[in-house]
């Protein structure tokens, strides 16, 4: 039988569970570094459009991939506004939302964190990539093997996290997860 709890203790509980409205202001901030992110693509895009038509093929690889670069930032602060919310804060209502994304509410905090450092992976990825596509004109040695240096890092951080999450979960769990996929094939 459980014991109930007193005044104090529900009072303190209380407190607890209502501090997680303080992660609200964090997650508009959020939003505002969205806009800004926005602004920081479309100032690119036009620098990127008036400079076409002398635009080398390596200057619009490198310029296309600075806007993909821009978008999947913006892509992974949005995977982090919206679940981290539905995580931590509250639930979002998704009636009155015809074109909601079904992937928001299924995101747990597990998969947040591999959403995460696949999307930090991808970036990092990118800007190693421009730095490749830059050898002829900016080669610096020890610039590039940081890039690689780092980009590995990360590569295997993701990789580990992976490994751990899944050991972590239960072996019915997995069984049943992997009987799932091969039903849903």
């Amino acid at each position: 039988m459980a014991k109930e709890a007193g005044p104090v203790e529900r009072a303190l509980e209380r407190s607890v569970f209502q501090s997680r409205w303080l992660m609200a202001p964090f997650y508009l901030g959020l939003i505002v570094g969205l806009f800004v992110l926005l602004v920081t693509f479309l100032r690119e895009l036009v620098h990127f459009a008036a400079t076409i038509m002398t635009a080398s093929e390596t200057d619009v690889i490198v310029g296309v991939l600075a806007l993909i670069d821009l978008s999947l930032t913006a892509n992974l602060v949005l995977i982090v506004i919206f679940s981290g919310y539905e995580n931590f804060v509250s639930r979002i209502d998704p009636e009155g939302y015809p074109d909601w994304p079904e992937w928001i509410t299924k995101i747990d905090y597990s998969g947040l964190k591999q959403k995460l450092l696949a999307s930090i992976v991808a970036i990092s990825a990118i800007e190693v990539l421009k730095a490749f596509m830059n050898l002829n004109t900016h080669f610096d040695e020890r610039s590039l093997a940081w890039l690689v240096g780092i980009h590995l890092v990360f590569v295997v951080s993701t990789l580990l996290l992976a490994v751990t999450d899944w050991l972590s979960e239960s072996p019915a769990r997995r069984t049943a997860e992997d009987k799932s996929k091969v039903r849903n094939r």
